[in-house]
């Protein structure tokens, strides 16, 4: 994508969350186009006034629903849907009520219920709300930022949960038994999306399809010479195909390569260790499952208990509607394993250090973290903190993956 591509792609990006910016914000637009996508004023004058964006009163949706940006931290999207529609219907019906009565800030009934359902639709949608949320809570400042959030970028967000950004208490208490999970840290963790359920066979199926180098029967050889995958790979499938009825099961026989490869061809990544189990928590403290300190066998799928990996929604999702955080599949993170000593407060892995990863992965040798636990590890694999390696290359009938996908590239 050219410079010039990139900046109208976030003009009607913007345009989306609402077709009213103030004169400073269009000054910072074309600034912006000036100092980062090579373009003259007159061409960014151009593409602003094409895009239907006019200068106008700025309308914060949150405060036209009575509601408030933080209220929505550490919430699921369900919650959120949940909150922005009930106020939503409240003030609509308040409006039909009142007629035709003159409305204190000029505006006629019928206006303002225009108003109401721009802000319902903008609020409940995640890429619109934060659209909303960057240019008409941070105003100017946020317009000139070096790179473009991920709500301007193409990438698809169905079967995704946001994870607000914040700090969590990151390890375990538990005694020497468990030492890799020490010391508790505090961690920052900025914000990023991650799938709701690890990637099923019918998911992959599609990647292998469209990418032959990761298909299972390009002949039993180069399985067994590559440097990627072991002779297990995609063992359950038959030829390229996966088991009959098991489309909505996680695959597995996975290698840390196999699972980098898929999540780029998404246009997505693999979570640093922080990020899942910052998601695994989901907003909980100081619990020892995603879903409290008590073991339940009806939450997860552990323990030969099923015999095999089950479909993905089968068990109740987390706090973040985030299901399978725990059990049915171990799940590979970006991160090289090692014992948690000095670490920084914020991501763990910087920006740096996870492109770097992700744009060399194959020459990846050290082995990686896997979390989670499966459906065959015992109830103390289950826990949230626990953590697991293994060799890049290595597959077995337990290991899985999902894919996040950061706010800011």
């Amino acid at each position: 994508m050219s410079k010039r591509d990139e900046f109208i792609t976030i003009i009607q990006a913007v345009r989306n969350a609402s077709p009213t910016i103030s004169n400073e914000q269009r000054k910072g637009f074309l600034r912006q186009a000036v100092q980062q996508h090579d373009l003259t004023v007159e061409e960014a004058a151009d593409i602003l006034d094409e895009s239907g964006l006019v200068i106008g009163e700025q309308i914060d949706y949150f405060e036209v629903l009575g509601l408030s940006a933080p209220e929505f931290e550490n919430q699921s999207e369900s919650v959120i849907a949940n909150r922005v529609e009930t106020a939503h219907k409240k003030l609509y019906s308040e409006s039909l009520r009142a007629g035709g009565r003159p409305r204190a800030d000029g505006k006629t009934e019928e206006q303002w219920r225009t108003i109401l359902n721009q802000a319902r639709d903008a609020l409940i949608d995640p890429q619109k709300r934060h659209a909303h949320f960057e240019v008409y809570q941070y105003g100017e400042e946020s317009v000139e930022t070096p790179s473009a959030p991920l709500y301007l970028q193409k990438v698809n967000l169905d079967n995704m949960e946001l994870i607000p950004a914040g700090e969590f208490e990151m390890g375990s208490h538990d005694g020497e038994l468990f030492s890799y999970e020490h010391p508790i840290h505090k961690v920052f963790v900025d914000a990023f999306y991650i799938d709701k359920y690890p990637v099923t066979n019918a998911q992959y199926k599609e990647f292998v399809e469209a990418n032959p180098r990761w298909r299972k029967t390009q002949g039993i050889a180069r399985i067994l010479s590559s440097s990627h995958l072991d002779s297990y790979y995609l063992h359950h499938w038959y030829g390229n195909d996966f088991p009959e009825g098991k489309d909505d099961h996680p695959v597995v026989h996975i290698s840390w390569y196999a699972a980098m490869a898929y999540s780029q061809w998404v246009g997505k990544r693999l979570p640093t260790e922080a990020e899942w189990e910052k998601a695994a928590r989901g907003g909980l403290t100081d619990q020892k499952y995603p879903w409290g300190d008590v073991v339940d066998i009806g939450k997860a799928n552990y323990g030969k208990n099923i015999g095999s990996t089950t479909p993905v929604e089968f068990y109740p999702a987390n706090g973040y509607d985030l299901y399978d955080m725990v059990g049915n599949v171990w799940e590979w993170c970006l991160d090289e394993y090692g014992f948690y000593g000095s670490f920084p407060h914020r991501n763990l892995l910087s920006e740096e250090d996870i492109k770097s990863v992700t744009n060399h992965f194959k020459k990846v040798k050290s082995f990686r973290v896997l979390r989670g636990g499966s459906w065959i590890t015992t109830v103390q694999d289950l826990g949230i903190s626990n953590r697991c390696s293994n060799h890049p290359r290595f597959t077995n009938p337990e290991s899985g993956f999902r894919c996040v996908k950061s706010l800011y590239p």
